[in-house]
């Protein structure tokens, strides 16, 4: 079952209201999704190979299925990152892990 949880945050948000923004994630994925379960990852990302490829690191021999598609005009890549994953504190990891590159954008 795919979960339909999608939010909006930006990563340049890396303090104590990120943990609780992180904290009712968790219960949220808790009450509405049974794991193991699919997670649906969307990301905006300037068009930069090199922060594309750190993104698509992070989900390295994982299984995850990676679509990316460029913006009309090119200056932006969206990331579609559809994942099995054990509980919600792997999603978290996942985001906090991307939060890290530079200009991204978590949908």
């Amino acid at each position: 079952m795919m979960i339909p949880f999608i939010f909006a945050k930006r990563n340049c948000m890396k303090n104590d209201s990120s943990d609780e923004f992180y904290k009712r994630l968790k219960e949220e994925l808790l009450r509405t999704s049974t794991w193991p379960s699919d997670y649906l990852y969307k990301f905006i990302v300037p068009t930069d190979d090199d922060k594309i490829k750190a993104i698509e690191r992070i989900f390295d021999n994982t299984g995850a299925v990676i679509e990316s598609r460029k913006s009309s005009k090119g200056k932006y890549t969206s990331l579609s990152v559809t994942v099995n994953l054990a509980d919600p504190d792997a999603v978290i990891k996942n985001y906090r892990e991307v939060a890290k590159v530079e200009g991204v954008i978590s949908l």
